[in-house]
């Protein structure tokens, strides 16, 4: 099964490679605004045409810290959208139980934040036979440094991954993160396409879940 994924798109709408299923892994909408209604129309038009365009046998996507409709008007997102949107939350496609979950350690003041005792309570909701976690936060020391070094990756995400050990976990958030590592028998990646200054340099990440292989995730879009 050939699988695609990317994460903080932020507005921008990528060319993706023809794929049996396109995981979207959060900070989906425009930048520049963030007027909740802006974001409504957007992923109404924009979003919406984009999504109906690409070579994706199933799309499966979820909110990032950006995406504030999602959590302050859900009633404004379009429910009609053609993808499965998850928000901890888990969905079987293909005999694949996919669960998305869009928190993070608090960031800002920006959607789904919350503390680490909070945390703990939501990554315990990861169901124990979950294939794939759709997440937009990085877990604690897997691509979650910042330009000065930083890591803000959360610690319980990280054992509650060794727990469940799916077989993929995708996520973004830190643009300086990009990458890929495994983690016993999980394959993590970060799978932001914009870096650190909200430049689009890299490619739609591509995994075969049935070989274990994956593309090169640092090939530039430039």
């Amino acid at each position: 099964m050939r699988i695609v994924a990317v994460s903080d798109l932020h507005g921008v709408l990528p060319a993706i490679p023809s794929c049996d299923l396109l995981l979207l892994a959060g900070d989906l909408c425009p930048v520049e605004n963030h007027q909740l209604s802006f974001q409504a129309d957007w992923l109404r038009g924009e979003f919406r045409a984009w999504l109906e365009s690409l070579p994706a046998r199933k799309i499966i996507g979820i909110a990032g810290n950006h995406d504030l409709v999602f959590q302050d008007a859900p009633d404004f997102v379009p429910p009609d959208l053609p993808w499965t949107y998850l928000q901890d939350s888990e969905t079987t496609w293909e005999g694949l139980k996919v669960y998305g979950s869009p928190w993070q350690p608090w960031f800002f003041d920006w959607a789904f934040n919350a503390g680490p005792e909070q945390l703990e309570k939501i990554w315990q909701r990861i169901p124990n036979d979950s294939d794939i976690l759709l997440l937009h936060g990085p877990p604690r020391g897997y691509g979650d440094k910042n330009n000065i070094g930083e890591s803000s990756g959360c610690p319980h995400l990280l054992a509650r991954i060794q727990e469940v050990q799916p077989k993929l976990a995708v996520f973004g958030h830190i643009h300086e993160g990009r990458g890929e590592w495994d983690l016993g028998r999980t394959k993590l990646a970060n799978v932001t396409i914009l870096d650190e200054a909200y430049r689009h340099v890299h490619s739609p990440w591509l995994y075969d879940l049935s070989e274990g292989t994956s593309g090169a995730p640092e090939r530039s879009c430039s």
